[in-house]
């Protein structure tokens, strides 16, 4: 009786310890923790006062300011996996060696798994440009959708959840319409993500802008290279900036650098909404 009443108990002990411990991601939940820790510290060295002690001059003086705050997201930057499921990304950005991550994953079946905190920066965005912003990872919040890139459906339990989180993000963080954008806006000579995406219904519910019913046709004068550079893409590779504006709006031909007469159209519609 001693020795099964011994078992018993050593069976609740180990499973109390097990879910303590955080269950099957546990070991990646501490090395967040662990981290976050560190950061933290940077700020407990100096909760009231600032760095100046650290500058080598011999007149200084510490006056605080009442304007300051924490990091504010002020872009959304929607990604696609090119993965085959949630499972996979998560392993991904659970791995060291490959050095990215994201503040959220939406799964095909409207799973939203949170993986970064808003405040923090994660690496989603790499190198890139919006407008005179070259740091995106620091400015924006990442949303990855687990979705292959090529033959993948964007269900409606995927778009409905993201819907909700954007809808949060905004609310929150007051981030302009005109800043929910894809990762190829910003990276137009490396990405083509999120491919194949219903932008116009995000748009439709205050998420980016999407073009008119009525397309006019642009005056003579009309620049399509300064089009595309108010709307914010980086016209340094013009070619790639088409391509990168017709993954988003035009949907089709999207492997040349040509804007057809309705391209254009559709350009203008957009550039109009940025004036």
């Amino acid at each position: 009786m001693k020795i099964v009443k011994l078992s018993i108990n050593l069976f609740v002990a180990t499973a109390l310890l097990a879910s303590c411990a955080g269950g099957k991601y546990a070991k990646t939940e501490k090395v967040y923790k662990k981290q976050a820790k560190e950061f933290s510290k940077l700020y407990k060295q100096s909760p009231v006062t600032g760095q100046l002690e650290k500058v080598n001059v011999n007149d200084q003086q510490w006056i605080a300011s009442i304007n300051f705050g924490i990091r504010k997201p002020n872009f959304v930057v929607i990604h696609h996996t090119a993965q085959d499921s949630l499972g996979q990304t998560i392993r991904t950005f659970h791995s060291a060696k490959a050095g990215v991550s994201s503040h959220y994953v939406v799964g095909r079946d409207g799973k939203v798994v949170q993986m970064v905190n808003d405040l923090y920066r994660a690496h989603h965005a790499g190198l890139g440009k919006w407008g005179n912003d070259t740091d995106l990872n620091s400015s924006s919040i990442g949303i990855e959708l687990d979705n292959n890139g090529t033959t993948d459906p964007w269900t409606d339990a995927q778009i409905n959840a993201l819907v909700q989180l954007l809808t949060y993000l905004k609310n929150t963080y007051k981030i302009p319409q005109a800043n929910f954008i894809g990762h190829m806006d910003l990276a137009p000579t490396r990405k083509n993500d999120p491919s194949r995406f219903p932008w116009k219904k995000l748009a439709d519910q205050g998420f980016g802008f999407w073009y008119d019913d009525y397309l006019e046709t642009p005056p003579a004068d009309f620049n399509p290279k300064m089009a595309l550079r108010i709307i914010g893409y980086d016209v340094s590779n013009l070619d790639a900036a088409i391509k990168a504006f017709k993954i988003h709006y035009i949907q089709q031909d999207v492997n040349t650098a040509f804007l057809g007469e309705n391209d254009l159209k559709v350009l203008y519609s957009i550039y109009k909404k940025f004036l």
